[in-house]
Parts: C-alpha cells; sequence; structure tokens
C-alpha cells in the first residue's frame, strides 16, 4: 500500500477546543488498519499558537513524538516544555494537551493504541 499525505490529510480548526489550527494527515487510522491495536497514527502540524486543546483518554493511550517546533505540554495539569526529539505519554484514565508556543510550525507524531 502507498498512501499519499494528501489522500488523509484534514483542516481541524479548534482541536479538542483549543486555539487555531491543524493539519492532520492519519498515516494509520482505526483498528483494521493497525490490527486491532491502536486507533490512530498520526502527523499533526500545529500553527504558531495552534493548540491540541485537553482532553482525557478513555480505554488508550496516547504518545508525541515531537518532530520540529517548540511547545508547552500539559500533562495531567504539569506543563512542560518540548521540543525536537522530545518524546511525551498519557495513560487510559490521564489527559493532555500541546500548545505551539513558537514561532514556526510544530510538528508531531501522534500514536494512539488500546489499553
Amino acid at each position: 500500500m502507498v498512501r499519499k499525505s494528501a489522500d488523509k490529510t484534514i483542516e481541524v480548526k479548534k482541536m479538542f477546543g483549543g486555539a487555531g489550527e491543524a493539519k492532520s494527515f492519519h498515516i494509520l487510522e482505526g483498528a483494521d488498519e493497525m490490527y486491532g491495536k491502536g486507533r490512530l497514527f498520526n502527523h499533526v502540524v500545529l500553527e504558531p499558537g495552534g493548540e491540541i486543546g485537553w482532553h482525557i483518554h478513555q480505554g488508550d493511550g496516547e504518545t508525541y513524538y515531537i518532530l520540529k517546533g517548540r511547545g508547552e505540554y500539559n500533562d495531567n495539569g504539569q506543563v512542560l516544555a518540548v521540543g525536537p526529539g522530545d518524546v511525551t505519554f498519557v495513560d487510559a484514565g490521564e489527559g493532555h494537551s500541546l500548545k505551539n508556543t513558537g514561532s514556526e510550525n510544530m510538528e508531531i507524531i501522534a500514536l494512539i493504541l488500546f489499553k
């Protein structure tokens, strides 16, 4: 299978209630494509000031791998600075958010796996 990024790229305004707009390229999506192990393998681009708003995971956990840009990651109320090469994780029943605090686009890989 070869998938072009334009085939599965969507623009999301106020992702989870966060500010700005995000572009989301679904690399793999749904239990069928992920052999029943997860929900989403995703490349996200946040514009400066853009956010993935606060949300809580139920029955799954999520990992972010920061590719480019700088931001603030809210890990269950603890706000941490993140940048290229950083990895974050939130477990089922926990919450998180991410804000691009830099002057360039922030790019991340997000992976959501079932607990």
